[in-house]
């Protein structure tokens, strides 16, 4: 959203009945016909906006695309979306983080918040496909992590936490957080994070969180095995959800659990993490790139790890993989 059509915005949300055309142009100093441009504009983005020849132009209704203009209103964090890129479509907003980092230094860029409202490409974890249609929230936070190298998978622990948290006040649903990275209502995912580190010895360049979150994704929209496997915000509460509120909300849980990641924190993140958990003191399967074992998820350790109990007595400490309740 252009700067013109921002000003020509808030004189609508300040207004307390219709305003005419030539009214915004003096108060601006452009032309009526500059006006209509920006009106035109904001049409596009989605706020309804009525008009008449005899009274003007009247704010009817806000947008409910994820609009910097919009998420700024309601963040109140002080570094983490205190810069946000929108875009209408993109193959990944992973991949217009990396663009970005190749052009900056990671740490200008610390704590900005890449937003889509659809993606071409996204990419979950083990380098799958990620359906992204229009109504989800689908986001990367750039990081620059003062974290020690060993703790940085925590990252992905306080997002975990912060979407389930956020979930909960919002719309009073039981979300649990299934090991590693995805976020389940009942027995059906709702949202998923990525992580991606860019290190060599023991210096960090930078870190990417991605988030999705089926939120008002209208389930006739995915496959029917996946219907069978997600569902959606929407479809939990019965109703389209205020997607800038959540994603606003899910932004100040995460800045306060990597503040506390930041300051050393670590058990209180972890405590935090088992006690939002849906897969310990579970049956699991785990499947990673070498074998497949079953066994108890009885813990995990401060680097993000799961411990498994194996069926044979033995224990297991699971770094990446697949985890299936059964």
């Amino acid at each position: 959203m252009n700067e013109t059509a921002i000003r020509v915005l808030k004189i609508l949300e300040e207004s307390p009945g219709p305003i005419s055309g030539e009214e915004i142009a003096e108060h601006l100093g452009i032309s009526q016909s500059a006006v209509w441009k920006q009106i035109r504009e904001l049409r596009r983005l989605g706020y309804r906006i009525s008009s008449s020849r005899a009274e003007g132009y009247r704010l009817e209704a806000r947008t409910d695309q994820l609009l910097p203009y919009e998420l700024t209103k309601k963040l109140r964090t002080r570094v983490i979306g205190r810069q946000i890129r929108h875009f209408d479509r993109t193959a990944s907003t992973g991949w217009v983080a990396k663009r970005l980092i190749a052009e900056t230094d990671p740490e200008k860029l610390h704590g900005m918040v890449i937003i889509a409202e659809e993606q071409t490409g996204g990419v979950g974890r083990l380098g799958r496909a990620w359906v992204s249609p229009a109504g989800g929230i689908w986001a990367t936070i750039i990081l620059k992590p003062r974290i020690p190298l060993d703790h940085l998978f925590m990252i992905t622990m306080a997002g975990s936490i912060a979407i389930a948290r956020a979930i909960r006040k919002e719309y009073d649903l039981s979300a649990l957080i299934k090991w590693p990275n995805d976020i389940f209502i009942g027995d059906k995912k709702v949202a998923g994070l990525l992580l991606e580190i860019s290190a060599e010895a023991d210096t960090v360049h930078y870190a990417l969180l991605g988030m999705g979150i089926d939120a008002n994704v209208a389930l006739d929209e995915l496959s029917p095995p996946l219907r069978e496997t997600v569902t959606t915000l929407a479809a939990e509460v019965g109703h389209p959800v205020d997607r800038v509120s959540l994603l606003a909300r899910i932004l100040r849980e995460f800045e306060l659990r990597y503040m506390q990641l930041d300051d050393g924190e670590y058990e209180s993140v972890i405590r935090e993490w088992k006690s939002l958990s849906l897969t310990l003191d579970r049956r699991v399967a785990i499947r990673t790139v070498n074998k497949t074992f079953s066994g108890e998820a009885i813990d995990i350790d401060e680097h993000g790890a799961l411990i498994i109990r194996k069926d044979n007595g033995k224990i297991e400490r699971v770094i990446a993989g697949d985890c299936f309740q059964i």
